[in-house]
């Protein structure tokens, strides 16, 4: 199959929210480039709103070498995003970017001419003390990304952006150079927006990372709202066999991902770096054993590792890795949540004998 035609089946499925898995090079950049081109309408419009390599490659960074970095800033090309740029406030991006607890803070440079926007971005540590100037830096790759991705989410609060390309979402990868913990973040943001908006539009999500797939899987598939969304949702696998391309309908409730999580939280209790949002990794291990063994229920799998009090211990994780828990509370754990974290992980290595590589 080509793109083109694969972005034509897209187009033609029901499904509400399309959710498609692929590894690096296999095209998921250029397919929702052919998903543009395919929804366009005869004048050659726009129908929907668009995330991908192309959007992040809107912000370019000037550096100042010459001038020992003192004027680092992101230069932000124009595009047809300019002229919705004076209703975005930075207010609206910090909001957007607080669940990522961002160590700088930033303030945009406009165009002279309103119409065409945001001119630069500079980021600064923030200083309590007003009188001393506070030099430029740049950020990391990792931050740049989560900026970007927070930006274009601020997006959605400007009256009359999404209204105009109102078909469909096409999200690819806004997770590149995130770490285990901002990828839970950006799953959470992606939940947000699939709550709002797949009554009224097509959501098709694209991602190399089978964490993120996972994740998104679980929550559409068996989460506690999976019962308003399962039916709506298509899992897709994309990938490439001998150079033609294939998107076949994924129907798996089980992940080899489950050991990279075990290798993950292994190394954070060898390390003893458990946070909290490791006990969203742990319950995901632990719904994909509920899945393997054909219960579907955590307490049956902590039964089965020689937890006492299961339904206790099955309701003190499901709290723990509740969402609104890990995004917004503290990532320290008390001394007995800890001991909670490393009984169930110890039982449950003790009873299925994992083999963990090392990294």
């Amino acid at each position: 199959m080509t793109l083109p035609e694969i972005a034509t089946l897209l187009k033609q499925s029901d499904a509400k929210i399309i959710l498609v898995f692929g590894f690096n090079a296999v095209g998921k950049t250029q397919l929702s480039v052919a998903y543009k081109n395919e929804t366009k309408l005869t004048d050659g419009t726009h129908t929907g709103v668009y995330y991908n390599a192309y959007s992040e490659d809107l912000f370019v960074w000037n550096n100042d070498e010459e001038n020992n970095g003192a004027d680092t800033r992101l230069i932000v090309q124009p595009s047809t995003l300019s002229k919705f740029h004076s209703s975005l406030t930075e207010g609206i991006i910090r909001k957007k970017l607080k669940a990522y607890k961002p160590k700088y803070d930033f303030e945009f440079t406009m165009h002279d001419d309103v119409e065409k926007g945001i001119k630069s971005i500079s980021f600064f540590i923030p200083n309590s003390d007003l009188d001393v100037a506070t030099p430029s830096i740049k950020i990391s790759r990792g931050e740049e990304r989560i900026f970007v991705w927070c930006f274009f989410l601020a997006l959605f609060e400007v009256e009359g952006w999404a209204d105009i390309n109102s078909s469909h979402l096409f999200i690819d990868d806004p997770v590149s150079s995130l770490d285990d913990h901002n990828i839970f973040i950006t799953s959470s943001t992606l939940f947000d927006l699939i709550d709002e908006y797949y009554e009224k539009r097509k959501i098709i999500i694209a991602t190399h990372h089978i964490g993120l797939f996972s994740i998104l899987f679980d929550y559409l598939q068996k989460g506690e709202k999976s019962d308003k969304y399962k039916r709506y949702t298509c899992p897709m696998i994309l990938s490439s066999k001998h150079g033609d391309l294939t998107l076949e309908t994924c129907k798996k409730d089980v992940f080899l991902y489950h050991l990279r999580l075990l290798q993950i939280l292994k190394q954070a209790q060898d390390m003893d770096e458990v946070k909290s949002y490791h006990f969203v990794l742990l319950r995901q291990v632990l719904e994909n054993m509920a899945s393997f063994l054909g219960t579907g229920k955590v307490g049956h799998v902590l039964q089965v590792i020689g937890v006492e009090d299961s339904d206790t211990y099955s309701q003190t994780v499901n709290t723990l890795s509740h969402k609104n828990i890990y995004l917004y509370e503290s990532d320290e754990l008390v001394e007995d949540n800890k001991r909670l974290f490393s009984d169930i992980l110890g039982k449950l290595m003790d009873q299925f004998k994992f083999v963990l590589h090392a990294e």
